[in-house]
C-alpha cells in the first residue's frame, strides 16, 4: 500500500496548476481586494494588477522602475527576463494609470523614496520572494482552496504581447 504522505510537494503543485493554471479576472479582483486589507494594500493590489495585465514574472515586476512608467502617454516599458533581455513598450489601462499615479504620489511622501515602482517603506526594492509571499497570503485570505502563485497571474493573453516589436534598451 502506498503511503499518502509520499507525494511530493512538487507533484501537488503541478496538480493544482493543471486544474487551475491561470486565475480568472474575477479571481484576480478577489485577490486584489484581499491584498488591499493590509498596511501596504494599495502597493500590493497594484503589483497584482500590473502583473496580471502584462503577464509579468515576479522578477520582471520587481525590476520595474519609475523611469519605465510614462503616465503622460500611458506606456510601460517592460524588460523581459527570458527573452534575451529585450524590452517592449506596452500601453497601460486607465485603472493601472490611476493606481500607479497614486502609488507614485504615496512613495514620494516617504522619507526613503525609491527608483523602483514596488518598494518598501524604507525604499528597498520589493524582492521576488516577498512578492510571491504576498500573492500567496492574499490568495489564502481571499479564500482560495489552493496556494496562489504569481505564475497564475500570467494569463494566456500575455503570450500575444511577446510578439510586439522591441524597444531599444
Amino acid at each position: 500500500m502506498q503511503d499518502p504522505q509520499s507525494h511530493s510537494q512538487a507533484s501537488n503543485l503541478s496538480n493544482v496548476l493543471a486544474e487551475h493554471g491561470y486565475l480568472s479576472e474575477q479571481e484576480v479582483e478577489l485577490l486584489m481586494e484581499a491584498a488591499r486589507q493590509h498596511r501596504w494594500g494599495h502597493r500590493d493590489a497594484t503589483a497584482i494588477l500590473v502583473a496580471y495585465q502584462h503577464g509579468l514574472r515576479a522578477s520582471e515586476l520587481v525590476a520595474l522602475r519609475w523611469k519605465d512608467v510614462d503616465l503622460t502617454i500611458g506606456r510601460l516599458r517592460i524588460r523581459r527576463s527570458k527573452s534575451s533581455g529585450t524590452a517592449s513598450a506596452r500601453p497601460i489601462s486607465a485603472q493601472e494609470a490611476l493606481a500607479l499615479r497614486r502609488l507614485r504620489n504615496e512613495s514620494a511622501l516617504l522619507a526613503h523614496a525609491s527608483a523602483h515602482v514596488f518598494a518598501s517603506e524604507y525604499g528597498a526594492p520589493f524582492r521576488a520572494t516577498g512578492y510571491e509571499r504576498m500573492v500567496a497570503r492574499a490568495g489564502a485570505e481571499a479564500g482560495f482552496g489552493f496556494v496562489v502563485r504569481s505564475r497564475m497571474l500570467r494569463r494566456e493573453l500575455a503570450v500575444e504581447h511577446a510578439t510586439e516589436p522591441s524597444m531599444p534598451q
